[in-house]
């Protein structure tokens, strides 16, 4: 049963991205995109145990929404900071690869967190191991793992930490 409820939320998931990208669409789209989804969501995937890490618990969902307005403003804020430091060359660029810590267990969690870090301008997650990620910073205000973890992983980690266990 759990297999079944699975391949039919892959099945909606996929069609609703589909029809997203293709809209406004027609009914040959819809079609194309429900059986593309249908022979997709059919596959044999052992190794795909993303749906365990996800709750539409009430809490989960509230969290979600907060973390995509702190993501968003994140968001914004590196790009003017960004954008400063390229109209004004005298703004200090001072570039490095610094060593973070998460304390997300779930691997869909830091997998969020490891993207939400590359989707931020002036950070890119270069490699991920374990609980250390090591991210290019463009401007390192400290080599310190706490203080960089501090700067870079908390805000987004907290939420995080919530919605993914």
């Amino acid at each position: 049963m759990k297999t079944i409820r699975m391949r039919l939320a892959t099945f909606l998931i996929l069609t609703v991205i589909w029809l997203l990208v293709m809209y406004p669409f027609s009914s040959a789209d819809l079609a194309l995109g429900a059986g593309i989804a249908l022979f997709l969501s059919l596959l044999p995937l052992p190794g795909l145990r993303i749906y365990e890490e996800i709750s539409l618990a009430p809490r989960k969902i509230i969290y979600a929404l907060i973390f995509l307005l702190v993501f968003v403003k994140a968001v914004i804020l590196s790009n003017l900071d960004v954008a400063f430091r390229v109209l004004k060359p005298s703004l200090p660029i001072n570039p490095g690869i610094v060593r973070v810590k998460t304390k997300l267990k779930s691997r869909l969690g830091r997998l969020f967190l490891a993207n939400a870090i590359t989707l931020t301008p002036g950070t890119i997650t270069v490699e991920a191991e374990g609980e250390d990620f090591y991210i290019h910073w463009i401007d390192v205000a400290s080599h310190d793992v706490d203080e960089s973890t501090s700067k870079i992983v908390s805000g987004f980690e907290k939420y995080l930490e919530v919605i993914f266990g």
